[in-house]
């Protein structure tokens, strides 16, 4: 079982969530759910960061024989029961669709020509490559997803519809302010969070901080979560119904050789998004701060100019960078912070946050409530993994 915890289900007990991306916000939806009094405290904007500029692509099975597997299988049943709840085909763009694997090879061409290699038509399985995928290079399909087992959301708007679900209909509140930190009774019970230098109390708190965890002292001193900035772009096509639902997920070879795996992801909006670019940067401390390197917007560019005639002439509607946060062993962490009563954390969910973000928020709902989880064997996501001998906390 999981770690043990007080049950916080009685309607006196007050639980604050920090942090309004889709993790935090998953997870005050799912405490309210159960009865819980829940106060979200966001610092910027809710879905701001990387919760507002992700791919929003779902998976049943890729995860499978890893760690996240149960978690993003549980995950990926959610979001089904969400949309159904919550309109989420017209509200945020859920729904099923085809995966496709292809490969595309840059070659160095005179201006009016087209990058890529000789012809589609001549690749083995050509029969598999969607219409508007036309680009002059595009080589070995494969289908790696069906139906049953892919589906993509807009992340923001899946992430502000939970969030109005929550406030309208279970009466979660938002606070809009910097967590400055997490006052403790006794060296280690929870009393409160300071927000913008006053005190809000609470009998339990979530920190769902995400890249930004690091930078919160309870959570500095047990474990590190480091941040991979990762850039895409939106598009708009001048035909959008010429983009059928089809994902794609690429196998892209420079003229020079270096290799990368970008994505496309056409949306029920017309858009088309594509990501792909990362680095391993600093985290700043305002989202707000996070822009995108002209180099790797431009590369993201001539992949869609690679891929379709339809992006080749599309409106570029956003070119963006986010974090995504990561664990130093690659696990989410997911559960009761070690030594201290009342204090719970959902970070380092890397490039799976859409998609793992239901199932944490149930999961963490019931461990905090019931004191033990059913949905997911919170397990091995437990922060106590990270604990060492002699740890240091400041105490408030």
């Amino acid at each position: 079982m999981e770690s043990s915890s007080t049950s916080t289900s009685s309607p006196n007990k007050k639980i604050l969530v920090c942090g309004g991306g889709v993790i935090g916000v998953c997870t005050a939806y799912f405490l309210a759910k159960r009865g819980a009094q829940v106060t979200l405290v966001e610092k910027s904007g809710v879905a701001c960061a990387a919760s507002g500029k992700a791919g929003g692509f779902l998976a049943l099975d890729w995860c499978d024989g890893g760690p996240v597997s149960s978690l993003a299988r549980a995950s990926f049943l959610l979001h089904q029961q969400l949309a159904e709840e919550l309109d989420g085909s017209a509200s945020y763009g859920y729904r099923r669709l085809n995966t496709l694997s292809l490969g595309i090879q840059e070659k160095l061409t005179s201006n009016s020509e087209k990058s890529g290699l000789k012809s589609t038509s001549n690749s083995k399985n050509s029969e598999l490559i969607p219409s508007w995928v036309d680009g002059n290079g595009v080589v070995n399909p494969a289908s790696i997803g069906t139906p049953q087992t892919t589906a993509q959301v807009h992340p923001q708007f899946f992430t502000r519809a939970v969030l109005s679900a929550a406030v309208e209909k279970y009466g979660v509140n938002v606070v809009m302010g910097e967590v400055q930190k997490v006052e403790l009774e006794g060296g280690n019970e929870v009393r409160g969070v300071v927000v913008n230098g006053e005190l809000v109390r609470g009998d339990a708190v979530v920190l769902a901080l995400g890249p930004w965890s690091s930078k919160n002292e309870m959570i500095s001193g047990l474990f590190r979560i480091s941040g991979l900035k990762a850039h895409s772009i939106v598009l708009r096509p001048q035909n959008t119904e010429a983009i059928g639902p089809q994902a794609l997920s690429l196998k892209y070879v420079t003229a020079q050789g270096i290799s990368m795996d970008p994505d496309v992801y056409p949306r029920p909006t017309g858009e088309v998004y594509i990501c792909g670019m990362s680095e391993e940067v600093e985290v700043p401390d305002d989202p707000q701060q996070v822009l995108p390197r002209k180099e790797s917007i431009e590369m993201l560019q001539r992949v869609a100019q690679a891929v379709s005639s339809q992006l080749a002439n599309a409106e570029l509607q956003a070119e963006q960078a986010c974090f995504l946060p990561c664990s130093d062993d690659g696990r989410p962490v997911i559960g009761k912070i070690p030594d201290i009563n009342g204090a719970y954390v959902a970070t380092g969910h890397s490039c799976w946050g859409i998609l793992n973000a239901p199932a944490t928020g149930a999961s963490l709902a019931e461990l905090i409530i019931d004191g033990h989880s059913k949905i997911v064997d919170l397990k091995p996501f437990d922060p106590a993994r990270f604990k060492k001998a002699t740890r240091k906390i400041s105490i408030f």
